[in-house]
């Protein structure tokens, strides 16, 4: 077994949030912010789902949020939604998306979350899911939907299995929600930079700023920013005030519009590259 690896299988036996933790750190120490990938699994194809993942973490990414697709993404544009179809109308079931966090964790040693809703979670069983999530190798999870206050039994299972929480909080949020979000979370703050539901954009907006501002007076853990996000200008303005940079729907418009898999893995590989050299960028 290599040192990597070696590094690997320790950090996944005392707990995969721990790796997520020193990767933020470790781009603080660099002096910019860390570059988060959003990929849906089983888009465009079970196998070629994972491969996009693999490839958004090889391209540059540090760390990586794989979807669970849902039939009803609330907070997801038509983008994410019309990938979330094609992935349900082909099969995906939970065990792929294990599957899928398990290859690309395995191939790159980075920090892999899985992003879902609590219906799907709530139907598989905690325990469950929280076990299979750990020994796929995985860091954590982003619940966008689940209320701090029911959490409870999610905390439980997934602080024991060292997986980290990682909530979302909105420009609408109050000082005191804010607290209340952030002081239950782990590994970081996912601060959505508007109202309303993820998509590309013309820019990423002021209240992204004021939003991790007030997040900062509430908590020590790291703050990253999503929903808006698509190309390097952004990544760079969004780097000079936050510690990391989430970028989804860029990377599967890359992967609709391709003309076929292997041309998507390609574009994925190369967004991740261009956005890379964004969040190092200090204009």
């Amino acid at each position: 077994m290599s040192d990597t690896a070696s590094d690997a299988a320790a950090r996944q036996h005392a707990g995969q949030s721990a790796l997520l933790s020193e990767t933020l750190a470790a781009a603080r120490a660099e002096n910019r912010a860390a570059l988060v990938a959003y990929l849906p699994a089983g888009f465009p194809s079970i196998e070629g789902g994972a491969k996009a993942v693999r490839a958004a973490l090889e391209g540059g990414a540090d760390i990586v949020e794989v979807g669970l697709p849902h039939s009803d993404p609330v907070m997801d544009g038509p983008v994410i939604q019309t990938a979330d179809d094609i992935a349900l109308r082909g099969g995906l079931k939970i065990r792929h998306v294990m599957d899928t966090v398990r290859q690309a964790f395995e191939a790159t040693g980075k920090p892999v979350l899985v992003m879902t809703y609590w219906n799907p979670i709530d139907r598989y069983g905690v325990e469950r899911f929280t076990r299979e999530l750990a020994e796929a190798g995985g860091a954590g999870c982003i619940l966008p939907d689940l209320p701090v206050q029911e959490s409870a039994e999610w905390r439980a299972q997934a602080g024991k299995r060292g997986l980290a929480t990682v909530f979302v909080v909105a420009p609408s949020s109050t000082d005191k929600r804010l607290g209340e979000i952030t002081s239950a979370g782990s590994g970081f703050v996912y601060a959505a930079s508007l109202m309303g539901v993820t998509g590309t954009r013309d820019s990423v907006g002021a209240q992204a700023k004021d939003l991790v501002t007030r997040a900062r007076a509430t908590t020590d853990l790291p703050i990253c920013v999503g929903i808006g996000v698509s190309t390097p200008a952004h990544a760079a303005e969004v780097a000079s005030f936050a510690d990391g940079v989430i970028v989804g729907s860029a990377f599967v418009k890359r992967l609709l519009d391709a003309p076929d898999e292997e041309a998507g893995l390609a574009a994925v590989r190369e967004l991740a590259g261009e956005l890379a050299k964004g969040v190092r960028r200090r204009d």
